[in-house]
């Protein structure tokens, strides 16, 4: 598979797997689910404590599970549907096994705090046709009008090497990659963070596109355009080019754009499963408890209103006018609801932490589906013996188009496009059918024997995301400069650093996380705000088992100076 880790770093099955080890918080979440000691508990005289959960996504719903495990009784509020941006849909009049991922759709195998819970639920996983992927038959690059077909990157032009290995060199040279790569494949905790203090310090304030103009590999603006729009592992990066370099440096560290598997039936199973799941071990209540049953088998509706109340008190009032107050609630949903769509009390967060949800930058990012009979670009071209159609990577409208089957002679799938940013947003005026008829258009330059209408046999499926009410946006990266925000945001569960009329709010979900946009994110922040609210009601770990609040200060994120 195409990669984005360097070619001097050769890989065994003898060394450790990567993780999303940090580099910012250095803290192996899987070893703290796997322990059998548990991820904490709390005081008998506590047990059956409500605890207001914010947001039924991913991060939400874990967890509401995990306290619910530990004898509190979460309430969830969710104003769509279970599942957040793990979102699963059909096709009116298909059969039901065809499904499209309008959200998450890849998932690395470093996310291996998400992928307990994935084992845990029983569902199954296989590799994603990313482009010249293992999974992957066959990729055609097509920029400028000028298509080339490839069923490894030894068949593209030499350009493309070329770029590939300006990306390695860029890499090892401005980022120290193989070393940083090693110390998170053993955990080395203590060089991690040698190397990353010094990067932080150095790159925080560089954008991605200013990070490879700074790079002798990169100096040719062909190289630097072709990398934008092909890129490699998923896709193009140009979307990303005005982000901070530290943001891209988190996903290639742990090979988040690698290797990636799909979730057999769909994402969104995860949060479902775990909402309708009866835990083998649970405190205070009865086996058979789920959370689905402890809510009458439906969250509550979306929050309206948060306040802070007497006796330091979270105030929940949601759409149907219903007032609670709860001694702990975990904020999950996308920030910006809370300066929009929910009215909050000023008191609920420091001014700091207001500054860096209003500083937030959100990916824009849209997708449209088809149904088709069967996976017809399996078929031989008569002339090349080629496959009829590729996964696509084009400078066109498209992007990116991703060939999704469950075999010869069954009904398939098409991601007809898949978009970011200003490539979104050109699509957002069109209604469904216009953006399919714009994008077979320009599938049809590229592909001008195939007839690609002729086997769609359903309506197409489209999202965008920033166009969505309790989303506005795909997933959050952060701008140069915006190092101190986040680290505002995710420190935020280590609530003896507040003032006491600070706290009892927790925020969690992947906005809040080190790594935006990837799943692993939202689970590692349920897990801290899990934590933090288990130490509100005067819980603790087992000593064997320390949790992200017990050895925070030995794994911080690094700290820059304010003046």
């Amino acid at each position: 598979m195409t990669s984005t880790v360097p070619n001097a770093v050769q890989h065994t099955d003898a060394q450790p797997p990567i993780t999303m080890f940090g580099p910012d918080f250095p803290y192996a979440y899987d070893d703290f689910l796997a322990h059998p000691a548990g991820i904490g508990q709390i005081p008998a005289t506590e047990h059956g404590s409500e605890v207001a959960v914010i947001g039924g996504g991913l991060s939400g719903i874990i967890a509401a599970y995990e306290l619910m495990k530990m004898g509190l009784r979460p309430v969830v509020y969710e104003a769509d549907q279970i599942g957040g941006r793990l979102r699963t849909v059909g096709f009116e009049g298909c059969d039901p096994s065809l499904t499209a991922e309008m959200g998450a759709m890849r998932f690395p195998p470093s996310s291996t705090a998400l992928q307990h819970y994935i084992d845990l639920v029983g569902l199954e996983t296989e590799p994603f046709p990313n482009p010249l992927s293992a999974a992957t038959p066959s990729t055609v690059v097509d920029l400028k009008g000028e298509s080339h077909y490839a069923e490894t990157i030894a068949d593209l032009p030499q350009v493309y090497r070329d770029v590939m290995d300006a990306w390695n060199a860029c890499l090892e040279e401005g980022a120290d990659f193989s070393d940083m790569n090693s110390a998170m494949r053993e955990r080395d905790v203590p060089r991690i963070r040698e190397i990353w203090a010094k990067l932080v310090e150095k790159l925080d304030n560089q954008t991605f596109y200013g990070f490879l103009c700074a790079s002798d590999a990169f100096k040719s603006f062909r190289h630097r355009e072709i990398f934008g729009q092909v890129g490699f592992g998923t896709g193009g990066w140009d979307t990303d080019f005005p982000n901070s370099i530290l943001e891209i440096l988190r996903v290639v560290y742990t090979e988040a754009d690698d290797h990636h598997r799909g979730i057999v039936g769909g994402s969104q199973q995860l949060p479902l499963r775990l909402w309708d799941r009866e835990p083998r071990k649970i405190v205070h209540w009865p086996l058979g408890t789920s959370l689905a049953s402890l809510h009458g088998g439906q969250p509550r509706p979306a929050v309206t209103r948060l306040d802070r109340t007497a006796g330091n008190r979270i105030t929940v009032t949601d759409a149907t006018g219903d007032i609670r107050s709860y001694r702990a609630a975990v904020f999950t949903g996308q920030s910006w609801l809370l300066l929009s769509k929910i009215a909050c009390d000023d008191a609920l967060f420091p001014i700091d932490h207001w500054t860096a949800m209003e500083r937030t930058h959100y990916m824009e990012s849209s997708k449209l589906f088809v149904p088709v009979d069967r996976p017809f670009w399996l078929d031989k071209d008569e002339a090349t013996g080629r496959d009829t159609m590729s996964m696509t990577l084009t400078d066109r409208m498209t992007r990116g188009t991703y060939l999704l089957d469950d075999g010869p002679g069954k009904p398939a799938v098409i991601c007809l496009s898949y978009t970011w940013c200003d490539d979104s947003l050109k699509w957002l005026p069109l209604s469904p059918k216009e953006r399919m008829d714009v994008m077979l258009k320009s599938l049809g330059e590229i592909y001008p024997k195939v007839d690609i209408r002729k086997h769609i046999i359903g309506n197409p499926v489209t999202v965008s995301w920033e166009n969505e009410p309790y989303f506005m946006g795909a997933f959050k990266a952060n701008l140069p400069g915006h190092y101190r925000y986040q680290r505002r945001l995710f420190t935020h569960f280590m609530q003896d650093r507040l003032p006491s009329d600070k706290r009892g709010l927790f925020l969690a979900g992947d906005d809040i996380s080190w790594t935006a946009g990837w799943a692993e994110g939202a689970v590692q922040t349920a897990l801290n705000a899990v934590w933090g609210v288990m130490a509100q009601f005067g819980g603790a770990t087992d000593p064997t088992n320390p949790g992200p609040g017990d050895v925070f200060d030995e794994i911080a994120p690094v700290e820059l100076p304010e003046d």
